[in-house]
Order: C-alpha cells, then sequence, then structure tokens
C-alpha cells in the first residue's frame, strides 16, 4: 500500500473512532457494542490471517503478548464506550491523545525508560491544565457531598473517570506488549489479543446487567460493523505500516491532527455543541502534545550528537 495512502487512512480512522463508539453504543449497550465489535475484527482476522497462510502462534511469549494487550483491547476500549453514555466524541478523542504523554510518565519508573526532559514535563503541566478547563467544574461536583450523578455537568465529571482509565489502561498495555517482544507480525498480536478479550466482555456483559439489547438504531449497528472492520483490522495494518516507513515525529503528528478533526466531525454528524471554555481546553491539550513532541525532537537530537561524539 503507498504510504500517503495508509497515513491518511490511519487518520481518518483515529478520527472517526469516537464517532463510531459514540454512534455504536446506541444501537447496544457499552460491553454489548464492545464486545460485538471485537468478535467481528477477530473473525476478519482470522480469514486474513487465512489468506495469507499465517497462523497464530500459540507458544508461551505470544500467550504473554496477547494477555499483555488485553488492558487495551479490553480495558481502554471498554471503558472509551462507558465513557461515550455521557461525553462528546470529540472530547473522548481530545483526553485520548494524552496517552503518549501518561506512557512517558510510566516509563519514568521503569528500568530502561526514556527520561522525560523539562519540554515533556511543561506538556504534562499544560495538559493537566488543559483537563481542568475542560471537567473542572464536573470532576469538583463528583466529590461534593451529597452530589447526585444527575445533570450535565455531574455525567462529564462520570465521564472523565471512565475516559482517563481508559488512556491510562492504554499507554500501560503499549508499554508491556513492547517489553514483552514476542516478535508476532501485527494481525498475529492484534487476533490473539481480541481472542483473548471475548471471555472478559461476556464476563463484563455478565457483572453489569448488560445483554444484547438492540435499540432497533441502524446507525448505531453500522458504526459497530465500521469500527470492527476499519477501526481494529484496516486501521491498524496501516499504522504498522507507516510506523515501518516514516519517522517516528511523522507518525506522532497523528495525535495532533485527530483531536480536531474528530471534534469539528462530532459538531458536523453529531449536533455536539461545545463551550468556549471546553474548546480552550481542548486547544491547551492539543498545544500540549505538540510540547511532548518536541521534547521527543529534543531528546533525538541529544542521542544522535552523543552518538557522533562517541564516533
Amino acid at each position: 500500500m503507498n504510504t500517503l495512502v495508509a497515513y491518511l487512512i490511519v487518520i481518518a480512522v483515529w478520527a472517526t473512532t469516537p464517532l463510531g463508539i459514540k454512534w455504536s453504543g446506541e444501537a447496544l449497550p457499552a460491553f454489548a457494542a464492545a464486545g460485538s465489535r471485537m468478535a467481528i475484527a477477530a473473525v476478519l482476522g482470522l480469514l486474513w490471517l487465512a489468506a495469507r497462510r499465517q497462523g497464530l502462534p500459540l507458544h508461551r511469549r505470544a500467550l504473554s503478548s496477547y494477555a499483555a494487550a488485553l488492558p487495551g483491547i479490553f480495558g481502554a476500549m471498554g471503558c472509551s464506550y462507558m465513557a461515550a453514555r455521557d461525553l462528546p466524541s470529540g472530547l473522548i478523542s481530545v483526553v485520548f491523545g494524552l496517552a503518549p504523554l501518561i506512557s512517558g510518565v510510566m516509563m519514568q519508573w521503569l528500568p530502561g525508560g526514556t527520561r522525560l526532559n523539562g519540554w515533556h514535563w511543561l506538556a504534562c503541566l499544560l495538559g493537566l491544565a488543559g483537563l481542568a478547563l475542560v471537567f473542572g467544574d464536573s470532576f469538583a461536583l463528583l466529590f461534593q457531598d451529597g452530589a447526585a450523578l444527575v445533570g450535565d455537568e455531574a455525567r462529564r465529571g462520570r465521564g472523565l473517570l471512565w475516559i482517563l482509565s481508559a488512556v491510562t489502561l492504554f499507554a500501560a498495555s503499549g508499554i508491556v506488549v513492547q517489553r514483552v517482544g514476542a516478535g508476532l507480525a501485527p494481525m498475529q498480536q492484534t487476533v490473539g489479543g481480541l481472542l483473548f478479550s471475548l471471555p472478559l466482555y461476556a464476563l463484563a456483559m455478565w457483572l453489569s446487567g448488560q445483554g444484547f439489547d438492540y435499540s432497533g438504531d441502524q446507525r448505531g449497528l453500522g458504526a459497530i460493523v465500521y469500527l470492527a472492520v476499519f477501526g481494529s483490522l484496516l486501521g491498524f495494518y496501516c499504522y504498522f505500516q507507516v510506523l515501518a516507513r516514516l519517522p517516528a515525529a511523522t507518525v506522532a503528528l497523528v495525535t495532533l491532527i485527530t483531536p480536531v478533526l474528530a471534534l469539528m466531525l462530532g459538531a458536523a454528524l453529531n449536533d455536539e455543541l461545545l463551550g468556549a471554555r471546553v474548546l480552550a481546553g481542548a486547544a491547551v491539550i492539543v498545544a500540549a502534545l505538540g510540547l511532548y513532541l518536541l521534547g521527543d525532537r529534543r531528546v533525538r537530537r541529544g542521542v544522535v550528537s552523543t552518538a557522533a561524539g562517541d564516533g
């Protein structure tokens, strides 16, 4: 596949996924919608592997890698679908853009992790400031004595807890999968993780009392199929294509572009009207991502300079 086409597909998929999650939750309960998406994607992925005559490795390290993906495929996605009940799709994308910052902070406590510089820490502080602008009143309401979880602000605060859990689990999963280093092909890793997640989605449905209560919303049903085909398979495949062919900084720009597009799509297609304060907070979060990328660039320059000096 042409690199530019693959890059544009990644941007399109990442920008439309939050809206797809929002719509699919209108057809089925949250865990049923997410589990259905993963089941369809797993079947299609197995067909993909069969067509390419690739097996699904089941050795010990591969199984560990599939398990390491569960916080992302089950935890992060399940929490995202729960958050979509209370948050606009655009805000889901904006907050999910903080994943690189959270990953960087996590790496500080792991051996061999890249140390964050001043630009990185400034970006983290700016990201927190952006979150405070967007969710400050909502989050405070959650901790008021006797405050009932009703009203827009309280619902937004509840959604914040879900989406922050999602981003944290997603970041942690990526780190663990990388450290397991099973050497699997991207589609093998994807299918294995998807299959491992299905029993957990079934358990979550049972514990939460959610069933396959289809509302009759055809748009939502189409969103589930779209996310299974494009969000879980094609988008993932294209992402690894561009990751192998383009500089990491160019790939990372996706996290700056997609929140803006997601906000626009939410407003245009789902009538998501956001106030000035929320938009200002979203702009601050996107600026924080830009600063974080600048920090990464300076770290890479420092590594190159050190290597040249040693040479």
